[in-house]
């Protein structure tokens, strides 16, 4: 096992050259100055994780940590290991940029989750970026179930979700996307939301998707054909799925409080959920994964 660590100090005199290199760009000045300071106080952030599979239990075999970025792996060693990403930064700005590579390797089997939910806070300037990749090995499971990302109001964030799975590996991913705190009444009336996931199979594209939220997210999120007035939604793609899948989603069908849709074709299953508040949200989709998942949900789920 290896562990890499850079701390933030060593970071610092390239924040400096950024910060040298714009002011030079813009002539200077009072404008230049602050442009400079902001961009060169951006959180950057890498995380890159591999675990592998011994002797049934899955260990981690690689960790490297940069920025505000943290990942940890409580509990003792077991069959399925749970990892959980932290985020010092304590939420993300505009112009952020944090990038998550996580490995399972032959036969591992992996759950990861988040400390909290994430927030992405107003942008001044560009967009917050999240670069996911997943790569899963010959018989790897692999579990992406992070706790709910909350947009505040002009917030801009733009989010990649890269996978490549052997063609017998097992992949869950579940995300959740709030825009506004809807217990305290908040709404995201601008903002900017884009959303890209491209999933291989043995080298072979089997799902590819790109979500667009540009300008009046509220007015468009109250359009019928995008969310009927819906502020929450969470996409779960399952790998391999089939009938069986869609039977064990529709089950929960009663005890619902939301909105949910689920279909399965060559060997996907993808289930869509749709609230009106993060609650509803939150409540179903516990539900649900605790149905696909086939074991318990990460302790902090249940917090």
């Amino acid at each position: 096992m290896t562990i890499d660590f850079v701390p933030p100090s060593l970071t610092l005199p390239r924040q400096k050259g950024v910060h040298a290199r714009l002011r030079r760009a813009m002539g200077g000045g009072d404008r230049a100055e602050q442009v400079a300071t902001f961009a060169a106080n951006r959180a950057v952030g890498r995380i890159d994780l591999a675990v592998k599979a011994a002797g049934g239990i899955t260990r981690r075999a690689h960790v490297f940590e940069d920025g505000p970025l943290r990942m940890r792996l409580p509990g003792a060693p077991a069959h399925a290991a749970e990892a959980v990403i932290v985020n010092t930064a304590g939420g993300i700005a505009g112009g952020d940029r944090l990038d998550i590579a996580v490995t399972a390797g032959a036969g591992a089997s992996l759950v990861v989750t988040s400390a909290a939910a994430e927030k992405v806070y107003r942008a001044l300037g560009p967009s917050a970026t999240i670069g996911v990749t997943l790569n899963l090995g010959a018989g790897a499971s692999l579990a992406w179930m992070p706790q709910e990302t909350i947009l505040f109001d002009r917030a801009r964030l733009a989010r990649t979700i890269d996978v490549e799975l052997a063609a017998d590996a097992r992949l869950l991913v579940a995300e959740a996307v709030v825009f506004g705190r809807t217990a305290m009444g908040e709404a995201v009336e601008e903002g900017s939301f884009t959303d890209r996931w491209r999933v291989r199979r043995g080298g072979r594209l089997i799902y590819a998707e790109s979500v667009r939220l540009e300008g009046a997210i509220a007015a468009r999120l109250a359009e019928p054909a995008i969310a009927g007035g819906c502020v929450a939604a969470a996409t779960v793609l399952v790998v391999p799925g089939d009938d069986a899948t869609v039977a064990a989603v529709r089950a929960c069908g009663q005890d619902c409080q939301a909105d949910v849709g689920v279909s399965a074709w060559n060997g996907v299953a993808l289930v869509r959920l749709c609230a009106l508040d993060g609650a509803a949200l939150r409540h179903d989709l516990m539900l649900i994964l605790s149905r696909l998942h086939g074991g318990p949900l990460p302790r902090l789920w249940m917090n």
